[in-house]
């Protein structure tokens, strides 16, 4: 688990979509990283390949949820035809609006206003102090709206199929429709 106090983790500092997880890559001074620090071009691969297919598949999965929910709330590399090459030329970088954090969810009003929180896995959910008016919709997905979090399934083909990751669009839109979440 986490040893942060404040977010530490992968990605664009001013991130408006987080994502948490309760392990970091063991990768250079990643490990160690203890704030947000944006990736640059070519370390999502290298993570990938020193750190091993897991952590090609939480990539590959992040990747391909931003690409699906749309290049309005995400600046997209103009040269990113799919989501192969978004994760490659801009996801977790500066300027992303996408990060994946190692630290719990901070959902004090005053840091979380306009933020969209996913917590990665029901086990991991189930360790953190999570808001009352958390409610969930099944054994995977729980939702508390007015704080803009959702607790999905780990970022792994297993867990988060092709039908299960467009539900989790699905839920993200309704989110952004009904609060003041606008991710822009």
């Amino acid at each position: 688990m986490s040893q942060c106090l404040s977010d530490c983790g992968l990605g664009d500092p001013d991130a408006q979509f987080l994502v948490y997880m309760d392990k970091r890559p063991h990768f250079q001074e990643l490990a160690l990283v203890n704030q947000v620090q944006a990736l640059s071009r070519g370390e999502i691969h290298a993570i990938g390949q020193a750190c091993g297919n897991g952590w090609r598949k939480v990539f590959n999965l992040y990747a391909k949820l931003i690409f699906a929910l749309g290049h309005k709330q995400f600046p997209v590399d103009p040269q990113s035809q799919a989501w192969q090459q978004y994760r490659e030329h801009t996801l977790l970088q500066c300027g992303s609006n996408t990060a994946l954090l190692f630290s719990a969810p901070s959902l004090r009003q005053e840091q979380s206003s306009g933020k969209l929180h996913l917590v990665m896995g029901r086990a991991y959910a189930k360790s953190l102090i999570l808001p009352s008016s958390l409610t969930w919709l099944d054994n995977e997905f729980a939702l508390a709206p007015a704080e803009g979090l959702i607790v999905c399934p780990y970022f792994d083909y297993r867990q988060l199929s092709n039908i299960k990751l467009m539900r989790l669009v699905t839920l993200i839109r309704e989110i952004m429709a009904s609060s003041p979440i606008k991710l822009a």
